[in-house]
């Protein structure tokens, strides 16, 4: 299944690719080169194609769980200070997602978006400490029906130069289900109580709907 997100890219890539390979098979007389050419278009097709893949999952919902918001590798587990809007002291976990990575982002728990804010800003390279609060992101605050509050990250990258989102402030979501897209590599962080219990380690790899990045008190 392919995202709503690349399927006009898709396209277009398809068509530009095409006229390419149709010049080179009628008018270039060298094989190699024409061949080259064929070659590199479809590689690159598929490159962008697998990047847009949006492969169905199950997701078994849970209260105390909080699931990965995205497909990738846990870059930070950290005590860290939240300034925007919680401004207080909390377990951060990162995660960074590589261009071969599943690029959906989806909903950490279900609950209420008590808090939604699009920030303007660099790309610099996902894994920068700076990028938390210097590069284009948005900030997702979700409470639980118990009242607790997990904040999220979406962090564009050195390639990401987009961020989509499907959600707004009062608007209540489901655990697991699709809030969001970046293109081209990035990063979320998670901002979790201090009280919540870690069940993901540095380098682990994260499913996103289906990893437990933590557990509640």
């Amino acid at each position: 299944m392919i995202h709503k997100e690349g399927r006009l890219l898709l396209v277009v890539l398809l068509i530009v690719f095409a006229g390419a390979n149709y010049a080179a098979i009628n008018y270039i007389e060298n094989g190699l080169i024409t061949n080259l050419i064929i070659l590199t278009t479809v590689v690159l097709f598929l490159l962008v194609l697998q990047f847009f893949r949006n492969p169905p999952i199950t997701v078994k919902t849970n209260d105390k769980a909080i699931y990965a918001p995205a497909d990738g590798k846990v870059v930070v587990i950290e005590e860290a200070e939240e300034t925007e809007f919680l401004n207080e002291k909390r377990k951060q976990v990162s995660i960074f997602m590589s261009p071969i990575n599943v690029h959906v982002n989806r909903n950490p728990v279900s609950g209420l978006v008590k808090y939604f804010k699009y920030h303007p800003g660099k790309y610099l390279v996902a894994w920068h400490p700076k990028s938390s609060t210097e590069n284009e992101r948005t900030t997702i605050v979700y409470e639980t029906e118990k009242g607790t509050q997990i904040l999220i990250r979406q962090i564009a990258g050195a390639l990401a130069r987009r961020i989509k989102w499907y959600l707004e402030e009062g608007q209540k979501v489901d655990q697991g289900s699709e809030f969001g897209f970046i293109k081209f590599g990035s990063r979320v962080d998670l901002y979790l109580p201090l009280d919540a219990e870690i069940k993901v380690e540095i380098d682990q790899k994260t499913k996103g709907g289906r990893t437990v990045i933590a557990e509640l008190a």
